[in-house]
């Protein structure tokens, strides 16, 4: 079969429904609140150069700001055997009144080990479920084609460029902005294609 219809009619294709299946996402991880004493670690992850260039790297104290501004969810992601630290992730405009919630930033230390696909999983859980949002949204870099296929992969849609949008060494950068509805995510879940509540 080529591709599936949700209940709302959204449409998937047999890639990304294989992409997504439960069994591609093996990795095991939890998000749990950043602590002061987490921030060395968050800032090195994003000083790391395989990291650096695909995102705007904030300075300790945006971070600390950040795990005590009530509008911010700031977590760490521990995956593995061990549940050790492997990321972190932040959300913002959890209190927005139009429940519209944005995927900030999610870097991950292990590249292909799952847990970034994991942790998103759990990211959309938090932003539908706990934080009622009608609209999780995220903006990435161009030419960061691994988390676009990433996002593609996990029911996410491409709403349009924001050309040249942020100015780096030598020039610009285009971000792609991406969202899913709630609709879409429960049409996903339907197909158990989401984290149950």
């Amino acid at each position: 079969m080529p591709w599936k219809w949700t209940s709302d009619s959204q449409q998937v294709t047999a890639a990304n429904f294989a992409a997504s299946s439960p069994d591609r996402t093996t990795a095991r991880v939890r998000l749990r609140p950043t602590m002061s004493s987490d921030l060395d670690f968050v800032v090195s992850l994003e000083q790391a150069q395989e990291n650096r260039p695909f995102i705007t790297p904030w300075d300790k104290t945006q971070h600390e700001a950040a795990i005590r501004f009530p509008d911010f969810r700031h977590f760490i992601v521990e995956g593995g055997d061990d549940l050790s630290s492997v990321g972190f992730v932040i959300l913002i405009g959890c209190r927005n009144p139009n429940l519209s919630i944005e995927l900030k930033r999610m870097v991950v230390q292990a590249k292909g080990a799952g847990f970034g696909r994991a942790a998103l999983r759990m990211a959309k859980k938090i932003a539908f479920d706990d934080l009622g949002a009608h609209r999780f949204w995220l903006d990435v870099k161009k030419r960061n084609g691994r988390a676009q296929a990433l996002y593609d992969s996990e029911g996410f849609v491409i709403e349009g460029e924001l050309r040249d949008a942020v100015k780096v060494d030598g020039g610009f950068e285009s971000l792609v902005v991406m969202s899913m509805l709630r609709s879409e995510f429960l049409g996903r879940r339907g197909l158990a294609l989401e984290l149950r509540e």
